[in-house]
């Protein structure tokens, strides 16, 4: 196959590669969802503990969000496309034992084993964007497709799931994961250029012949065991509340992170290219996706459980309906590409984050009885905002790694997007359940709360799910009473926590349009960076 393309810019084959790398990436993302509708019949069939149930859902991302930093660091030494396929076998062994698990124990280790093949194929797939893609227009347009993937395949995760679990086994949401795989191991040796840093080796001796330092074993157990006690420690939080354990856990995540960057000082070939990450042009835009994650991840509950709960949708319904804010995304990333054409990407990233500031202020006016409309439109505005800031921040830190770091540069995006959703969802969270709680404790109807054992009020205090299942139980009148308030103290919890992530959605535009404008100028459609783009140097590839 020959492309009739002019030097330096991608053709057919550079463009079909990036749809095979697509699919892993949907497949990866949508399993971070994928299990929550699927829950309920996991508990049927192996009866997990509560604890065992909690480490069925949260494992995988844990260990995902943990290896990032070693999977790209590995894959810029050993090659990002051997990489890609060995998270590929890795991932499609481990969704047939995952389908197929005869405990809760075997389910959870295998769910590491799923975390693991995604780690290996996260930061690969947008590495390989920075090494099939040079000019940095059409870098762009597949930054784009890369981001809207990757946010569409996490809200995609519960439709796929509600579709199987109505015709087959909770086994199912499993087994999907095997044709894309196949097919990905079939195509990426024929379609993907291998490409790795210049060394290009694990241990020994480079291209050159040079003597160079073994893979730091040390700094990746620091890095997962780091990422691993913080965001356990943080979502603990979010669960539970500030308790001793989530505190200890946070401290000893951010003493292992401190120890992390000691050593990576000291080190010829660190991990995480600490100079470079101290780069407005690449620094800058990863503490951006930080913001934006954190709105993203700490806000996506909330609507889930309001279209649930308070609009009463089935699940499948609410999962469906929740696709259509996706619809501000195929309008706002569109307009961002070509507004970037034209001014510096720092001001059109803010512009991304305005539009997200003024979608979360408008969520905070919904009410229990808003049309669905009214909060479908709304969710559209903000999710399209975020994305085209993400879109533009994941674009121009990939920009500014040299094309022999990238692997390690996409996997710092990553686990910053990693942190992020983990600080959004135990800071919104806990503003949401802490309103939520004080309002019930006043709003119960005259009479009820008394009369509820205390388990009972304890659970409608605590959560809308609670509440709706105590007043299941209890007379109509009194149970109609119980649920009007708690969907009334759940909506006002929500409208701050939307106000929240506004808050820090005008904090992240501020730091766009004064921290970062200059560091990267417009893209040009030359093939030709802005000279502050930080295209350092041609991709080292091969077959």
């Amino acid at each position: 196959m020959e492309n009739s393309h002019a030097p330096g810019r991608a053709g057919r084959k550079e463009w079909i590669a990036l749809g095979v790398l697509m699919l892993p990436l949907l497949l990866v993302s949508m399993d971070i969802s994928i299990l929550y509708f699927a829950i309920p019949y996991v508990s049927q069939d192996l009866a997990p503990s509560a604890t065992q149930q909690l480490w069925i859902l949260d494992m995988y991302g844990f260990v995902l969000a943990g290896l990032l930093i070693t999977m790209g660091a590995l894959g810029d030494r050993i090659g990002r496309r051997k990489l890609v396929l060995a998270g590929a076998a890795v991932f499609g062994a481990a969704s047939v034992a995952a389908a197929y698990a005869y405990s809760a124990e075997t389910l959870i280790g295998v769910r590491a084993l799923l975390g693991l093949g995604g780690a290996a194929l996260m930061p690969s797939t947008l590495a390989l964007i920075r090494n099939l893609f040079h000019d940095p227009k059409q870098r762009g347009q597949a930054v784009t497709i890369w981001t809207g993937v990757m946010t569409t395949g996490i809200s995609l995760g519960p439709v796929v799931s509600g579709l199987l679990l109505e015709h087959f086994w909770w086994g199912s949401v499993f087994l999907i994961n095997l044709p894309a795989m196949a097919l990905l191991l079939v195509l990426v040796p024929f379609l993907v250029p291998e490409s790795r840093s210049a060394a290009g080796a694990v241990n020994g001796a480079d291209e050159a012949g040079e003597e160079r330092e073994p893979f730091d074993l040390v700094s990746a157990g620091l890095s997962l065991a780091a990422l691993l006690t913080f965001i356990y420690g943080v979502k603990e939080w979010a669960r539970h509340g500030l308790a001793p354990v989530p505190a200890l856990a946070v401290v000893v995540g951010l003493a292992l992170g401190y120890t992390f960057v000691r050593r990576q000082k000291r080190l010829d070939e660190p991990m995480i290219d600490l100079e470079l990450l101290g780069r407005r042009a690449f620094g800058g835009p990863v503490f951006a996706n930080v913001l934006a994650m954190f709105a993203t991840v700490g806000t996506a509950v909330f609507l889930t459980q309001y279209l649930q709960s308070v609009q009463r949708l089935s699940p499948f319904e609410a999962a469906l309906w929740s696709l259509v804010p996706a619809s501000g995304v195929l309008v706002a990333a569109p307009v961002s590409a070509v507004l970037a054409q034209r001014i510096d990407r720092a001001y059109v990233m803010g512009g991304g984050f305005v539009l997200a500031a003024a979608g979360c202020s408008w969520m905070t006016q919904i009410r229990t009885d808003s049309p669905l409309w009214f909060v479908l439109a709304a969710a559209a505005v903000y999710i399209g905002g975020l994305v085209a800031a993400m879109t533009l921040a994941n674009e121009l830190a990939l920009g500014a790694a040299p094309p022999d770091r990238a692997g390690s540069a996409a996997a710092v995006l990553e686990s910053g997007q990693e942190l992020g959703g983990a600080l959004g969802m135990a800071a919104l969270g806990s503003i949401g359940a802490a309103v939520y709680s004080r309002d019930m404790a006043d709003a119960l109807p005259a009479g009820v709360g008394g009369a509820l054992p205390g388990g009972d009020a304890d659970a409608v205090r605590e959560t809308l799910g609670g509440a709706a299942a105590v007043a299941a139980r209890l007379p109509a009148e009194a149970g109609a009473g119980v649920l009007e308030s708690a969907r009334d103290a759940f909506t006002h919890g929500m409208g701050l926590a939307y106000a929240g992530a506004a808050v820090v959605m005008v904090g992240a535009a501020a730091y766009s349009f004064t921290v970062l404008r200059g560091t990267a100028g417009r893209a040009t459609g030359s093939g030709k960076a802005a000279p502050e783009q930080g295209d350092l140097a041609p991709a080292q590839t091969g077959t």
